[in-house]
Order: C-alpha cells, then sequence, then structure tokens
C-alpha cells in the first residue's frame, strides 16, 4: 500500500513537471518535430516514467536529471532562434531533392533519402506524376515542400476573375451502415430524400453504404461496401512475400 502511494506522489510530480516544462519548451516540439526535438522528447519521458516506477532509488536524481534535460533543451532552442548557425547545425536546413525538375541523386544520398521516398512524400502532396515537379525541398523535419511546374498549377478562381461561393465542411449522414437522421436535419434534409439520392446511384438499402457525406453546397459523396473494382493498382517498387 506504501509503495502504491509513493508511486502515486511521484507520478503526480512527474506529470506536472512535465506540463510545465512542455509549456516553457513551446509549441515546436510537435509542429515541428526535428530529429534532434524527437530524441529530446524521448529522453525526458523515459526520465519522466524512471522518475514514476524506480522504487529503488530516490525521487529527486531523476528529478534533477528531468530538470537538467529540460533546460538544456530550452538552452537549444534559444541558441536556435538567436543564433541562424547554429540552427543549422542543430536542427538542420532545407535541402533541394528536385530541382527544375530533376532528381539530385547526390543529395539524396547525403540525406539518406531513397528516390521511393521522395516518390511517398509527393503521394502525400497529391502529386503522383514526377513530370509535375520543378522544385522539391525536403524540409528540417522531414516534410517535403513542392513546386509544381507552372503548366501544372491549379487554376483559382482569383486567376479567371470569378466568384466561388464556399461550399463548406461536409457531414456524416452514413457510416458503416448506420444513418445519423440528426445530422440528416441539420441540413435541412430528411431519410426519404437520402433514400431517393441512393437509388439513383443503384442503392436499394443503407446497409450497402459504407460512408456519405453531405457538405451545405449540396455535394453528396457515397461509397458503398462492394466498389466492384477488378484488380487494384500495385504501386510498390518490388516485389513482397504479401
Amino acid at each position: 500500500m506504501s509503495e502504491g502511494l509513493v508511486v502515486l506522489v511521484r507520478s503526480i510530480i512527474g506529470f506536472f513537471s512535465l506540463l510545465i516544462f512542455a509549456k516553457l519548451l513551446g509549441k515546436e516540439q510537435i509542429s515541428q518535430l526535428t530529429f534532434f526535438d524527437y530524441v529530446l522528447g524521448i529522453t525526458i519521458g523515459s526520465i519522466a516514467a524512471t522518475l514514476t516506477t524506480d522504487l529503488s532509488s530516490r525521487a529527486w536524481p531523476h528529478f534533477v536529471g528531468l530538470l537538467g534535460w529540460c533546460v538544456l533543451g530550452y538552452l537549444m532552442e534559444y541558441i536556435t532562434m538567436k543564433w541562424r548557425y547554429a540552427a543549422k547545425y542543430i536542427e538542420g536546413e532545407p535541402t533541394i531533392v528536385i530541382m527544375n525538375g530533376k532528381i539530385m541523386e547526390s543529395t539524396l544520398k547525403k540525406t539518406k533519402y531513397r528516390a521511393s521516398d521522395v516518390m511517398e512524400l509527393l503521394r502525400n502532396k497529391d502529386i503522383f506524376d514526377l513530370t509535375q515537379v520543378d522544385f522539391a525541398i525536403i524540409e528540417p523535419n522531414g516534410q517535403l515542400s513542392v513546386l509544381r511546374k507552372p503548366e501544372y498549377e491549379p487554376l483559382t478562381a482569383m486567376d479567371i476573375s470569378i466568384k466561388k461561393n464556399s461550399s463548406g465542411i461536409s457531414t456524416e449522414l452514413i457510416y458503416d451502415g448506420i444513418l445519423f437522421e440528426e445530422n440528416l436535419r441539420q441540413l435541412n434534409k430528411d431519410r426519404k430524400w437520402l433514400l431517393n439520392q441512393l437509388k439513383t446511384h443503384g442503392i436499394k438499402d443503407i446497409s450497402e453504404v459504407f460512408l456519405a457525406t453531405l457538405n451545405p453546397a449540396g455535394s453528396l459523396y457515397i461509397d458503398k461496401y462492394e466498389d466492384h473494382i477488378k484488380k487494384v493498382t500495385d504501386i510498390g517498387d518490388y516485389d513482397g512475400p504479401y
């Protein structure tokens, strides 16, 4: 019972210590997570866990270690903000991996990236064709920034001088075969209207639908359980065991 109480007290100390230190270190730990930030966060969390559960030693050395790591992390953050050269070596700097549509092979080797890694990051940017890319830059946090070639840039309403109304946020009407009637009412629709819409898509029953959404502009998206896709495209770069 006494050991449980000690663990509880240590947990409270460790929890609020981490809360205070996280506030001091700022939101960059989440929003711009570099490799250094990642290692720092894991180490601080590990020390906090040891502070909580290691009853074979006193709590204060672990707390001092926790305080030391957090203070050093804060100092590194302050130094990188004030001294650009330090930030370059501690946090890294942006690296161009595609320039003028050409892959920079030597840069890929230096950054320990493969061509397949870049392709994956491009797909995350909704780019599935390398011929559309003018510049691609790997940021210090590992994310990829992409500049498309001018002819592949999406046309905006401003480009053609037209006024475009907001489509709003899509609302789930059906998920996993279950109808959300409250969401229908919020959009001033009813069950009869939805059933008629489903019939126009060849759907006889709500249970056939995996997901259906509707936005305020009236755009209805429907995905059935049976998609009738005969062959799924394989985009892997080698034949694996599966």
